[in-house]
């Protein structure tokens, strides 16, 4: 529900992994809802909130069906089941199996408003993932957050800078997994790649995500590769973005832009 912090600036908390809540214009969002752990998926972190827990949303994304970014098992316990959902395609029909009764597919660049004023203004982003992925720009108090999933580096993504040209907080995937029994294949952008695209859209604050995900031990070894360590992607921004202020925020962290 709205609140007075539309002319509080902007706030992201961490839950893990690319699940965050972002208070911007009055309202709250959740990001890609991951609250449980299952074989092969573990956030290698702690999961900062459970569903119960969670605050009342204004609006959930969700930016594709992986089970990381889509645990709409454990958020089906959400408990209101008419929190607008703006989601990827194939995303629809799974949120309205869990219960969930106002669910909108965002294609890239349509945009639509969120709270009982539109306060808050949601444009879907290119994207390039081992799925079909769409991302996230959203707008409300005069400010601006970037949301950007688990996306590979996509040279539309330079579209951002035009459009968007007054971003206060990116959150960027920075892991650069490959799947090994797919050859090596990257589907999300490495430390470096998030770099170059800071650089690109060159946002008063940026927060690195998506990094401490592992598949297990056995898991790491035969299935995933990755690059865990989110230092890497801070000094590759600070030299790339020097004007950008680059933080890394734990879990249950709340930061103010």
């Amino acid at each position: 529900m709205a609140t007075d912090s539309a002319t509080e600036g902007i706030a992201v908390t961490r839950i893990t992994h690319s699940c965050h809540l972002i208070e911007i214009g009055g309202l709250t969002l959740l990001t890609d809802p991951w609250f449980t752990e299952r074989p092969k998926y573990h956030p290698g972190e702690p999961i900062a909130s459970s569903v119960a827990e969670l605050p009342d949303l204004d609006g959930v994304l969700i930016s594709h069906h992986h089970y990381d970014h889509c645990d709409l098992a454990a958020f089906a316990a959400y408990r209101d089941k008419d929190v607008p959902m703006l989601v990827a395609a194939p995303v629809v029909e799974r949120a309205r199996k869990a219960g969930f009764r106002r669910v909108r597919a965002l294609y890239p660049w349509e945009s639509t408003r969120l709270g009982e004023q539109g306060e808050v203004n949601v444009t879907g982003i290119p994207a390039r993932h081992k799925v079909y992925e769409v991302t996230f720009v959203v707008q409300g108090g005069g400010r601006t957050v970037y949301f950007a999933g688990d996306t590979l580096l996509v040279p539309e993504l330079k579209e951002l800078a035009g459009r968007f040209p007054e971003l206060d907080l990116l959150l960027v995937p920075t892991n650069g997994l490959r799947l090994r029994p797919l050859f090596n294949r990257q589907v999300v952008m490495s430390a470096e790649e998030a770099a170059t695209l800071t650089s690109w859209l060159r946002p008063r604050v940026a927060v690195p995500h998506h990094y401490a995900y592992t598949s297990g031990r056995l898991g790491d070894r035969l299935l995933t590769k990755s690059d865990r360590d989110p230092q890497n992607y801070v000094r590759a921004a600070r030299a790339a973005a020097p004007d950008t202020d680059i933080r890394v925020i734990s879990p249950g962290e709340r930061l103010t832009v």
